[in-house]
């Protein structure tokens, strides 16, 4: 396998190696070369992951440790995150093809995530009820679930696996993470932190390896009661149906093919600017990228001789350029998925306006060209199928009604753009379209304290926010009779 850097997994606080003994090749996206061995997992190592996992959660100091004191440790790895940001994004753009650029400036606002569910760590309350019977005290209080399964994928691993760990560990919870098999490296060098940091061994636990030997053993295990999972929607069908086995709760934040409007009255060159950030940033390979275009036919031609010029002018090349504007895809299975599509897009009439192949100046690596489709409609498979890569759709469209119902003809319903300077056209149309994220003239904004979720095929539950910690506790009610009087009747409810 060559002299590769190895990575074992971590598990109750300590370094092991695969029980199988078996290590895979990590490839980087820029090269199409391995430069790491990631452990291969199976169903012993989940076991013994999740066994760890739950005894920290029932039998440790985690488990009698204040909210506050969890808060510190919370604040302290976002302090140790921001030291490290740099060396971090690095290894990310190394796994998966993304810009350093994009990267370094990602990982030095992420330290903010651990910033606010550290706050939120002591403000998980419940509520004293007005109950409508005099001699009852009634009270609720929210409790951490137990182990979190937590399933990331390959092209963000670092930050969705935040928007996963904070909330889950400031409720009080253990987790137990497998990041893809194709980006599991930067997550094994963040995990170093946490031991830093001072949490308890077995809160934090990484598997590595593949979906049929440690992602189902995982989601299936009975003493997992929560599943947090990012990926594609054929994935989470086997999540959903292994979460029959223990009952877990899950949230799903899965694809998207995220309408990107832009109204006769908008400013051009920011809504052009908007456009190509959202579908061109990441290569495309963003949950909530705006892979169609809407634009209004009276500005139609003004707005598409911005858009195509500044795309004709995109870098397309090595990550760890700094001048560098659009990186790699992440895995040649998703290069060819890209091909497959804009295959398709000329086969179903679509107009190929730019792109559509690999740079020939680029021999190496997972590279494929920004890439622009003129359609007449909704109708094609390019348009309505999610292709997760640099392919631009783009449809005109006549009236504020007509745009609606073209941008809520989708399977999908996690994010959407609107451009334009009519206020109260922003308000309605952001309220009739299917969405549960929504950018008015600006796109691929985040923060830790907005929520991200969508519905459809788009998933369900809320990552970010306070919604999130919500997610990873549960209801506990208390009653307290306080009434003098003997119990008279045991068999009548009070």
């Amino acid at each position: 396998m060559g002299n590769f850097k190895k990575y074992n997994m971590y598990i109750n606080g300590q370094w092991v190696e695969p029980s199988s003994g078996e290590y895979f090749e990590s490839v980087n996206p820029a090269t199409g070369k391995p430069w790491c061995l990631i452990a291969r997992g199976n169903e012993v190592d989940v076991d013994r992951a999740v066994l760890a996992a739950h005894h920290t959660f029932t039998n440790s100091d985690w488990a009698d440790m204040s909210y506050t004191e969890r808060g510190h440790l919370l604040r302290k790895l976002g302090d140790l995150l921001a030291v490290h940001a740099d060396e971090l994004a690095q290894y990310e753009t190394l796994d998966n093809g993304k810009l350093i650029r994009e990267m370094r400036g990602q990982l030095n606002y992420l330290p903010e995530f651990f910033y606010y569910y550290a706050g939120l760590a002591d403000k998980i309350h419940g509520e004293t009820l007005p109950i409508d019977k005099k001699d009852m005290f009634v009270f609720s209080s929210r409790e951490p679930i137990g182990v979190v399964a937590a399933i990331t994928p390959w092209n963000s691993p670092l930050y969705l696996t935040f928007l996963k760990l904070a909330p889950a560990l400031a409720a009080g919870n253990t987790i137990v993470i497998k990041p893809s098999e194709y980006t599991s490296a930067s997550l094994l060098e963040f995990v170093k932190l946490i031991e830093e940091a001072g949490f308890p061994p077995g809160v934090v636990n990484i598997l590595t390896g593949f979906g049929d030997s440690v992602g189902s053993p995982l989601t299936s295990h009975p003493l997992v009661k929560r599943i947090a999972f990012t990926g594609g929607s054929e994935s989470a069908k086997h999540v959903v149906r292994n979460s029959a086995n223990n009952f877990s709760k899950v949230s799903l934040e899965l694809g998207g093919k995220s309408p990107n409007i832009v109204f006769e009255d908008a400013n051009l060159e920011n809504a052009a600017m908007g456009i190509i950030a959202g579908i061109y940033g990441a290569s495309g390979q963003s949950c909530v990228a705006g892979s169609r275009a809407f634009l209004h036919e009276s500005i139609y031609d003004k707005i598409m001789k911005i858009i195509v010029d500044r795309v004709s002018r995109i870098k397309v090349g090595d990550p760890m350029s700094q001048d560098t504007e659009m990186g790699p895809l992440a895995t040649l299975s998703q290069l060819e998925n890209v091909e497959k599509y804009v295959s398709l897009g000329k086969q179903e009439g679509g107009r190929l306006i730019h792109g559509g192949k690999r740079p020939e100046y680029l021999t190496d690596g997972f590279y494929y060209e920004p890439t622009i489709f003129e359609h007449p409609d909704n109708e094609s498979r390019i348009s309505r199928e999610e292709v997760f890569g640099p392919v631009l759709s783009v449809i005109p469209f006549k009236t504020e009604e007509e745009v609606i119902k073209l941008a809520n003809s989708t399977d999908y319903g996690l994010a959407a753009g609107i451009w334009v300077s009519d206020i109260a056209k922003a308000h309605r149309v952001a309220k009739r379209v299917r969405a549960g994220i929504v950018w008015i003239n600006t796109y691929r904004s985040v923060s830790p304290i907005a929520p991200i979720g969508g519905s459809g095929l788009s998933g369900y539950g809320r990552e970010g926010g306070i919604e999130a910690i919500y997610e990873y506790t549960q209801t506990k009610t208390v009653w307290v009779n306080t009434s003098s009087e003997k119990i008279q009747d045991p068999f009548i409810m009070r």
